[in-house]
Parts: C-alpha cells; sequence; structure tokens
C-alpha cells in the first residue's frame, strides 16, 4: 500500500465481507484478484505445430506402446501388470519411469482404451486435421501437468511450484537461466510454506539436481529446449500448450497479432475497449509504445477529464503504466475538480513532490472508483486502485454525500439495494436522501 492508494481488491473485499453485494462465484473471485497479464508471443502456425506433435518423445513413444500393446489384460486400476510394464519398458526402450506417464497419456488421450479390464487400440488416430491434432497436444499437456500432483518429476518442490515456473519461462522468450530458476523456486517455496534455515540449507543443495531431472523431463515431454545460450526456453509446442493452459486459468496471456490491432487506437477507442472489456490490459503496453510518455498522458487525461468514473478508473489504472516522464501532463491536471486526485495519488506514488490529499479526497475516489464498477467490465475492473476506505464501511457511506461526488446517488442506491443487512441499507438510504438534499440546495 502506497501513502495514498491501495488496490482496489481491497475496498471489494470490505463491500463483500459487510455483505453489500451478492458472492461472486468462486471462480470470478480467482481471476479477479490472481489474474497476470504475460507479454504478447508469436505464435507458429497451426500446421507447423501439428507436423511437429507426433516427433514429441513422449507422444512417439506413447504410440509405439499403444502398437506394443495390441489387446492385453490390465490390472483393476488401469495399468500394464507388472510382468507386461517390464516387457514394455525392455522391448521398447523406455525408461522405466516413464511409462506410468506414457501409458497415461496413450489412454486418456484415447490412442487406448480400456473396457471390461481389456486394453486395446483407441479410435483415435494419428491422421487428424492441425487443429484436431493441437487439441490432442493440449490433452497430452494437460495430462503432463496433471501429474505433478503425484509426483511427476521426482521433486516435490520442483512439483509444487511447476505450473508457475512454466509461467516464468513463458514469460522470457530468450530463456531463462537454471540458476534463476532454481532461485526462483527456493524464493517462492519459503514464502509459501516457511521451512526453516536448516531445510532451506537442505533444499539449496539438492534443488540443482532435482531440477536438471526435472527439465530432462519436460524436454521429453516436449515443452522445453535449451537455447544456443545455455538458457531453458519452452518450444513453440510449449508456447502454444502453456499460453492454453495460462487462459483456462483466467490469465491474460494475448498473442502479438491480439494486441497489435489496439495499438494505432486513439486514446478515446484504447480506452472504450477496455471499459467495454473487449482489450485487456495487455493491448496497453503495445499502445504506449507506440506513443511518448508526455503525449500518451496528455491525451489519456483529455479523456479522463470530461469522461464518466469508468473512463476515469480506466485512465487512471493505463497512467500507473507511466513513469516519471509523464510528470508534466499530470501536474497539469491538479487543477482539473475531476482528475486532481488521481493526479495526486500518481506523483505520490513516484515520490515526486504533490498536495497531499484529505479523508474527504479518499472519500471521493472510493465513490468514483465503486462508480467505475458500474461501467467497466472484464478485466481492467480489477486493474483500479483506490484510497484507503476507511475502518468501517457504514463510516464510508455516511461520509459520501459530503465530497460531491455526481455520481454519489447512484452509488448509495446501488449498495442499499444490495445489502442483506437492515442496519446498512438504512445507513445508505439515508446517506443517498442526504445526497438528494445537497443536490437539491446547489440547484435552488
Amino acid at each position: 500500500m502506497a501513502n495514498n492508494v491501495f488496490d482496489l481488491a481491497e475496498l471489494r473485499k470490505l463491500i463483500d465481507e459487510q455483505a453489500v453485494v451478492p458472492p461472486r462465484p468462486p471462480e470470478e473471485t480467482a481471476v479477479e484478484h490472481e489474474a497476470l497479464t504475460f507479454p504478447p508471443v508469436q505464435l507458429t502456425p497451426d500446421a507447423e505445430l501439428a507436423r511437429l506433435v507426433p516427433a514429441v518423445p513422449l507422444v512417439a513413444d506413447a504410440i509405439r506402446l499403444t502398437a506394443w500393446t495390441g489387446s492385453r489384460r490390465v490390472t483393476a486400476e488401469g495399468m500394464l501388470p507388472g510382468p507386461d510394464a517390464a516387457a514394455a519398458a525392455e522391448e521398447l526402450g523406455l525408461a522405466a519411469g516413464r511409462l506410468r506417464l506414457i501409458w497415461i497419456v496413450a489412454v486418456n488421450t484415447g490412442l487406448l482404451k480400456i473396457m471390461a479390464g481389456q486394453a486395446s487400440r483407441g479410435s483415435l488416430s494419428m491422421q487428424l486435421t492441425p487443429e484436431a491434432t493441437l487439441e490432442f497436444w493440449d490433452g497430452v499437456v494437460m495430462d503432463v501437468l496433471d501429474r505433478a500432483d503425484e509426483g511427476l518429476t521426482g521433486s516435490t518442490v520442483v512439483d509444487g511450484h511447476l505450473a508457475e515456473m512454466l509461467a516464468t519461462i513463458y514469460s522470457v522468450r530468450s530463456g531463462v537461466a537454471i540458476a534463476n530458476l532454481a532461485r526462483g523456486i527456493l524464493q517462492s517455496h519459503e514464502v509459501a510454506c516457511a521451512p526453516g534455515q536448516v531445510e532451506m540449507r537442505r533444499l539449496a543443495a539438492a534443488l540443482p539436481g532435482e531440477l536438471l531431472e526435472a527439465l530432462s523431463l519436460l524436454t521429453y515431454c516436449g515443452l522445453v529446449e535449451q537455447t544456443a545460450a545455455g538458457r531453458t526456453a519452452l518450444t513453440p509446442l510449449g508456447v502454444w500448450a502453456i499460453r492454453r493452459d495460462l487462459l483456462r486459468e483466467g490469465h491474460d496471456a494475448p498473442t502479438t497479432a491480439e494486441v497489435e490491432v489496439f495499438a494505432d487506437l486513439s486514446a478515446g477507442e484504447l480506452v472504450e475497449q477496455l471499459v467495454k472489456g473487449v482489450a485487456t490490459q495487455s493491448a496497453v503496453a503495445g499502445w504506449l509504445e507506440r506513443r511518448t510518455p508526455d503525449e500518451a498522458a496528455r491525451d489519456l487525461l483529455a479523456i479522463a477529464k470530461d469522461g464518466t468514473a469508468g473512463q476515469r478508473g480506466t485512465v487512471g489504472a493505463i497512467l500507473e503504466e507511466l513513469g516519471p516522464e509523464a510528470e508534466t501532463p499530470v501536474r497539469e491536471a491538479l487543477d482539473h475538480p475531476l482528475v486532481r486526485r488521481y493526479a495526486a495519488s500518481w506523483l505520490h506514488i513516484r515520490d515526486l513532490q504533490a498536495p497531499p490529499l484529505s479523508p474527504e479526497d479518499h472519500t471521493w475516489i472510493a465513490v468514483d472508483s465503486l462508480a467505475a464498477l458500474m461501467h467497466i467490465t472484464g478485466p481492467a475492473a480489477g486493474r483500479l486502485d483506490t484510497p484507503e476506505p476507511g475502518e468501517d464501511l457504514i463510516k464510508l457511506v455516511g461520509e459520501m454525500p459530503a465530497v460531491g461526488h455526481p455520481d454519489t446517488i447512484a452509488v448509495l442506491e446501488m449498495l442499499a439495494g444490495a445489502h442483506d443487512d437492515e442496519a446498512v441499507v438504512k445507513a445508505a438510504r439515508k446517506a443517498a436522501m442526504k445526497a438528494r438534499s445537497l443536490e437539491h440546495t446547489k440547484l435552488g
């Protein structure tokens, strides 16, 4: 938390705890509070990717194991009996530790089918369209990643942080040094599990070797490769598959083509697309790259000065991507009544001289941020910042009429209409009546 702003999620949390709005579905909440924006990627054409799939060692071995299996009995768990598993590993030259994964992939993708305790060739043929081949590949990767809970790599620590490790590699297309991967995993593990110093020293000693083994397996699975500089990068198939997985998890993982369509929009057009949820935060970086910070800030602030709360909130989120180079237009905005508070917050965050924000200013932006939620849909809503709302929601509601926000009545009616606590409903209605009275007095 900075000295003048805090994440809008804190305000929403306060509201949710007070039951002001209906509870969000778990999946929506997870996306809202945990969704990440990844750099855009250039995907290899589908047809070229599809040609690569059968050559992935894991896929090739699954196809060979299917042919070898023919038709034979399986255990109650649907696996090859011990003697058959040993024979398959020896005759096909498969690593015994990987046979289980190969078998699971063959069965789950339809290469093999199991009925009445009998395994036989499935209906899936590898003579597929590029689209169908990539769907098959997506299933293979999901099978691999799902095995992390069962000890995929042989390293509990690597398995526990496998998804974030792959996401890290996805973010750095030039590849990541193994030492940096190990350091990142150790840091994440320390934060998540708080092991003691003795355990951390043990992990630090063991992890490099475990990580090399894990990367060897992921190479076998077709997900990673070593660059000429000795770094670990995703393969073209890995990029495609990990992006699919990130999208399933609700993250913003665009392609270069998806981002480029927004790069030449005007500031007003970009803000409109963000407010409507058509564009995501990933579009912002490409848009900013085409403009100087000064130019971008001036164009955006011109929209905010005459726009809705949703537009102001969206502009504020974009401005957060700019550094001190945008100081001049932001400082000039201190003279405008609808954006001066955002400008002051922006300057404070960057340790630049700015007027302080009063408690009334904090309440005003809280109202503005809540009003913005009535306009904004999609991931952009989770990018807004707002000042500390105070210790108690009822106190905040009581302070709203006095700050003169143009959307105060609408926000109070929204809160009152959704709350199931009569005391809060009464406070919101009372505040709305007071706001109307103040409005009539000004008009009179």
